[in-house]
């Protein structure tokens, strides 16, 4: 399956519904006794919360008729309910507030989880989506994505639902006391309300899609021109990547005015059609009391209910667009969530069983895009402990043969074996974890050069460390730095040269100590000096280790127990060292230009001097 642009929004919306239920887990968790007992709490005093609430303009009629009644012995009634009106204020306030401080804990839980499912299963996706995704727009998603569930969580349990049950308690209350025409008056403005709401927002939806798409536009391209710091200062291109940055934030200049003038006219709608509910309700009260069907404290009543229950209702509406916001937000989080995890285990898969780590290719056929094959049927066997080398052109397939063996792939067709293992039947984490692997380009961690050594075993020793910095030739070179092993590497390892990260990436792989060794291009970075002490070093690493190098200099390789020459996606030669150059084909011309290109390096070299 091939990934689309996580940074872009997807091509159809997430059901809403669906969203929210996939909610439910982080709101009741399994096995998480103690958060669900502050569910439950919560859920409690918000009842709690609510039936003071509704009591409270009770209490404030009977206040009122008290105060008309002149009479003296009834001055201590309307003293009583005010105090009473006074506790209910508190009690409202008071078990509000409990219930947020109960949920604090399952609302944090659930982002922290929701944000370690995702990035587990960004790191559980194939090499394939991350060579296609944009790092700056999914960190932008995720980051939108978990901040949508904390306020959906918050929201929709504890600000939409019981603000619909307050207004059904208050019509109930309208209907039983004064007539079913009030508890239709304000159901009717509810509807309206509610209509309003949904549908301008429904039709704002697609601003807020439009800024989410351009602010990770923007965020994109301005991780990717500061990663690049040094190529942007080789052309002089700053205001070119200037003009590419302000074209992004332009567009989301023009999507978020258009946000804001939408979400005026859904607020000017929203004010007049309360404004008309309250104004037709009390009037009909006023009349009532005219009438004298109702008294001064019914009129307040209806008053205090209907400005009590447009107030939340008011809030409602910001909350549901928040919330269309937050869905919105999540929408990309969730298209991570769902996307295919290429590379899965067997369901009966078992841990890699290590005994002489012999590795075979057998009629091995792979493609990137099924129009351009890569390898096409390559055999091939490293037995145990010997160390076989892959040269050819650029293209030819050599790096894509150590992907496969770490399986960022599966393969078309064929098997690859370790020990007669198919590495498609064991699980993924044995089979890394027996290889290990020293890359042409090394990127670093922003972080200490003793943690990026560290990184082979986290668990290992500082001693074993720096023993293992040692066999990489880059001990005293560490020494000498003023902070030495807690000396930082820059993004990506760029305070260090080509030649000191390889080393660095060397001691990694030293300290992993697996018993399969993947060296591809791993001197490519060094000096002719440095490199025949890496290579001295590798030899002692390799030794009874089973060893894939993928070289490009022929001269690292001529101690290689098997030389496969590799062009077009098939092996053309193969054999020893010398064995190549006796055959004069496409090994041994390889090898004359590479010693011809030397000789005028060393020729120019002595005439400078």
């Amino acid at each position: 399956m091939r990934s689309q642009n996580p940074g872009s929004a997807p091509t159809a919306t997430r059901n809403d519904l669906n969203t929210i239920r996939a909610m439910l887990p982080y709101i009741w968790p399994e096995g998480a006794w103690s958060l669900r007992a502050r569910v439950l709490i919560a859920l409690v005093l918000l009842v709690l919360a609510k039936v003071a609430n509704v009591s409270v303009p009770m209490l404030y009629k009977h206040a009122v008729d008290a105060l008309n009644d002149t009479t003296a012995e009834l001055l201590a009634v309307p003293i009583g309910v005010l105090l009473a009106y006074g506790v209910l204020r508190v009690l409202s306030e008071a078990f509000g507030e409990l219930r947020d401080a109960v949920f604090t804990r399952v609302a944090q839980r659930a982002i922290r989880l929701a944000g370690l499912k995702t990035f587990r299963h960004l790191h559980a996706l194939s090499l394939r989506f991350h060579l296609d995704r944009k790092t700056g727009g999914i960190a932008r998603a995720v980051e939108r994505g978990t901040k949508g569930i904390e306020f959906l969580l918050r929201f929709m349990l504890f600000n939409i639902l019981p603000t619909l049950i307050e207004i059904l308690m208050v019509c109930a209350i309208l209907w039983k006391l004064y007539g079913w025409y009030f508890a239709a008056l304000t159901l009717l403005t509810l509807v309206a309300y509610i209509g309003w709401t949904t549908i301008i927002t429904e039709w704002r939806t697609r601003f807020r899609r439009a800024m989410n798409d351009t602010d990770s536009e923007a965020n994109t391209k301005a991780i990717d021109s500061l990663l690049n710091f040094e190529t942007v200062k080789f052309f002089g291109n700053e205001d070119h990547e200037a003009r590419r940055f302000d074209a992004a934030l332009r567009r989301y200049e023009d999507a978020a005015i258009k946000s804001g003038g939408s979400l005026a006219l859904l607020n000017i709608g929203q004010s007049m059609i309360i404004a008309a509910g309250v104004s037709s309700a009390m009037i009909l009260a006023g009349f009532g009391v005219v009438d004298d069907t109702m008294t001064m404290g019914d009129f307040v009543l209806i008053n205090a209910y209907l400005l009590q229950m447009f107030m939340p209702l008011t809030f409602l509406g910001f909350v549901y667009r928040e919330i269309k916001r937050a869905l919105t937000d999540m929408e990309t989080m969730f298209q991570i969530l769902a996307e295919n995890t290429e590379i899965k285990n067997a369901p009966n898969a078992n841990e890699l069983k290590i005994d002489a780590g012999h590795i075979t290719f057998n009629g091995v056929t792979f493609d990137y895009d099924s129009r351009r094959p890569v390898l096409k049927g390559v055999s091939f066997q490293v037995p145990s402990g010997k160390t076989v080398a892959i040269v050819g052109a650029s293209g030819s397939g050599k790096s894509t043969i150590s992907r496969l063996l770490f399986r960022f792939y599966d393969i078309t067709s064929g098997t690859i074996t370790i020990d007669g293992q198919d590495i498609r039947d064991v699980t993924q984490e044995s089979l890394r974890g027996a290889i290990g692997m020293v890359p042409q380009d090394t990127v670093l961690f922003n972080d200490s050069i003793y943690y990026n050594i560290a990184y082979g075993r986290p668990e290992a020793s500082p001693a074993e460390v720096e023993n293992a910095a040692s066999l990489a030739h880059i001990h005293d070179f560490i020494m000498g730095l003023p902070d030495g092993y807690q000396s930082t590497v820059g993004e990506r390892g760029l305070k260090l040269s080509g030649g000191e990260r390889q080393r660095i990436a060397i001691a990694r792989t030293v300290l992993k100590n697996p018993q399969i060794l993947i060296f591809d291009e791993a001197t490519s970075a060094l000096d002719s000096r440095t490199e025949q002490g890496i290579l001295a070093a590798l030899r002692d690493v390799s030794e009874n280790r089973t060893t894939l190098t993928i070289a490009h200099r022929l001269s690292t390789i001529i101690e290689a127990d098997e030389i496969l020459v590799l062009s077009g996606g098939v092996i053309i030669e193969r054999g020893r060292h010398l064995e190549l150059l006796a055959a004069d084909g496409v090994y041994a011309g390889m090898w004359n230009r590479q010693q011809a290109a030397a000789e005028a390096a060393r020729t120019l070299r002595a005439a400078e001097t």
